[in-house]
């Protein structure tokens, strides 16, 4: 993988491919989450889908351009959704990323997220708490560290990267872990993205949004650790251009959507902050 695919000039390529395809993607998402990353997957110029019955989501998985699950307020019904969806999903050979949210909080969410890691997911994304756990539960521990409360996180994007190096290894999957700034990695580098805005960690859903645009970026880009570090560096810069002009996180929540929808080559090129660490 060339160093030349972590650049702001490749960011903006990815982010004009997105806008040419308007890829369908897929979302199995949490109720908190579904309005606000609907609406960011349209202001990107993806085409988003909330289909999350289980009568519907093989055939859905199986036609859309990527699938993006998210483990936030699960119940019974869609966890038997998401085995069903992941599993077309693979079959079909359809990009699927997973956000594993709070998944060190619960039994039953630690369970499905495990669960769905056998039908070869090609990202993950999470906060550092969130990853830490998933890889501990994923080295074979019965339980998760005691290193989040809900989808809070008690760590930092950089106390996690040895264990997202461990779940990228075992998985297969590019394993981001969102923070101040994010780490992205494929078990053997990481590429670092320091876009955003201290303000973006007061409006819920962004990094599920996050999560949803990386799904957009997965469509139109097949190296799973190169899309999802442009679309770090997208909702960041997203969120800190917001940032500029808003009040409060309610006027940041409603700017994020208008500046998502106004970036360009220039802006990109001329705001993200996206580097490559030697291995």
């Amino acid at each position: 993988m060339s160093n030349a695919f972590f650049t702001p000039d490749a960011v903006a390529t990815t982010l004009e491919r997105v806008r040419a395809a308007t890829p369908l993607v897929h979302n199995i998402t949490n109720i908190v989450a579904a309005n606000s990353t609907a609406n960011a997957l349209l202001a990107l110029g993806a085409s988003p889908a909330m289909v999350d019955a289980e009568e519907e989501v093989e055939a859905f998985a199986s036609q859309a351009a990527a699938l993006v699950v998210n483990i936030g307020t699960i119940t019974a019904p869609q966890a038997a959704a998401i085995t069903r969806a992941t599993k077309a999903a693979q079959r079909a050979g359809t990009p699927w990323i997973l956000d594993p949210v709070a998944v060190g909080a619960l039994a039953f969410r630690a369970r499905i997220a495990l669960d769905s890691l056998a039908h070869a997911p090609q990202a993950i994304r999470g906060n550092a708490s969130e990853i830490i756990a998933l890889a501990h539960l994923r080295d074979g521990h019965a339980e998760p560290p005691p290193s989040g409360r809900g989808v809070d996180s008690l760590k930092t994007a950089e106390q996690a990267v040895d264990a997202a190096g461990r779940l990228a290894r075992s998985t297969g999957a590019c394993v981001v872990v969102s923070g101040a700034t994010d780490h992205i990695t494929d078990g053997t580098r990481i590429a670092t993205v320091a876009n955003g805005h201290p303000m973006m960690t007061r409006v819920t859903a962004l990094g599920c949004t996050a999560t949803a645009l990386a799904g957009a970026c997965l469509a139109v880009e097949p190296d799973a650790m190169v899309a999802c570090a442009h679309a770090m560096v997208l909702i960041g810069l997203a969120g800190e251009r917001a940032a500029r002009e808003a009040a409060g996180p309610g006027s940041l929540q409603v700017r994020l959507l208008d500046t998502l929808y106004q970036l360009d080559r220039d802006t990109v090129t001329q705001g993200a902050r996206i580097a490559i660490l030697a291995p």
